[in-house]
């Protein structure tokens, strides 16, 4: 698009909130390959992807612009008061409606496309097939669609996400600990998970039980949690776990339009809170602990407190919990059980 390539070496700052409660966060804004991108303003590294396409403004007309991801996305917004910067998304934006077929138009090549390629799908791909194909080909930008509009209906069953401020600054610095700035985003749910559970979905969001952090004295039992759950979604692709869980017409209409339909989503997310966790082998484990440089102990006796089937991992504990280092300080810790107090 001639448009967005004129603006490419365009940037400037922005505030950025990521979720309502947290406070507000400079970063750099960006465009990046059909998207705003907003990144860390000390390292320089992208901590999310807003489509162009989905990018929405809050308060036409404001000589201060509020922006948000998506028609239907009021928790992150991103503040703008570069005039430049403002006019270059405004043209941008334009240029996209422009070139958007008519609406009739639109659902008529839709329609025609998804059918015709149900057909072929069915006549030439396994189901399987299909899923790998379109998980390769999905960017990340749209999982982080796909995964924030699931933590969404996910809210029905589980409430707002815990989000005290303290709580969750602690919280970033533990993940940071563990797997490096921007890599993940953790969400802690009050309910609608299993005690002691975790899950993830597509995007890089790990989602964890609250009392994980609320029934434990030190936090080496939630960092294992964390470390097992990323440790799945690289072994396991999540958003190939939503897609052969919505079968095959949805996922052709994601191939096809780039969206799932929003019905799907909604069944989905309650199907995924109940999602059996992939199995980890102890080699797998191990050697993820190993790396992170976490004991590997707590999180095994959170599972079984009689050591029985968790027997190989603390015995081969790479870090033995009389010589690991402290997570967190104490009083970052205190913040973060408290992170469900608001």
């Amino acid at each position: 698009m001639t448009a967005l390539k004129k603006y490419a070496r365009l940037e400037t700052t922005g505030l950025w909130l990521p979720r309502p409660g947290e406070q507000r966060r400079e970063v750099v804004v960006s465009f990046g390959e059909a998207s705003l991108v907003l990144s860390d303003l000390a390292t320089g590294l992208a901590l999310t992807h807003w489509s162009l396409a989905a990018l929405q403004r809050r308060n036409p007309g404001e000589k201060v612009a509020v922006y948000s991801p998506g028609p239907e996305d009021d928790a992150e917004l991103i503040e703008i008061s570069e005039p430049a910067m403002i006019e270059a998304i405004e043209t941008v934006r334009s240029a996209i409606t422009r070139r958007r077929p008519r609406r009739g138009r639109l659902r008529f090549i839709t329609t025609g496309v998804v059918a015709a390629g149900v057909l072929l799908a069915g006549i030439f791909w396994l189901p399987d097939a299909l899923v790998a194909h379109t998980t390769r080909v999905v960017p990340f930008v749209k999982r982080q669609q796909i995964g924030t509009t699931l933590l969404k209906e996910m809210t029905r069953f589980t409430g707002a996400p815990c989000a005290s401020r303290e709580g969750l600054a602690a919280l970033d610095r533990l993940t940071t600990r563990l797997f490096g700035s921007g890599t993940v985003q953790v969400v802690i749910l009050r309910e609608g998970l299993a005690e002691g559970g975790s899950a993830n979905l597509p995007g890089r969001f790990l989602l964890v039980d609250h009392r994980l952090i609320e029934n434990y004295d030190t936090p080496e039992v939630l960092a294992g949690h964390l470390l097992a759950e990323k440790l799945r979604t690289d072994l396991s692709d999540p958003l190939a776990r939503v897609l052969k869980g919505s079968g095959l017409t949805p996922t052709v209409t994601l191939l096809a339009t780039g969206d799932l339909p929003a019905g799907t989503l909604r069944k989905q997310a309650a199907e995924q809170l109940q999602a059996p966790p992939v199995s980890l082998t102890d080699e797998e484990l191990l050697a993820e602990f190993s790396r992170a440089q976490v004991s590997v102990t707590a999180y095994a006796l959170s599972l079984d407190p009689t050591a029985t089937a968790t027997r190989g991992l603390i015995e081969k504990d790479p870090v033995p919990p009389a010589r690991a280092r402290a997570l967190m300080p104490d009083a970052e810790w205190l913040a973060l059980q408290n992170v469900c107090s608001r």
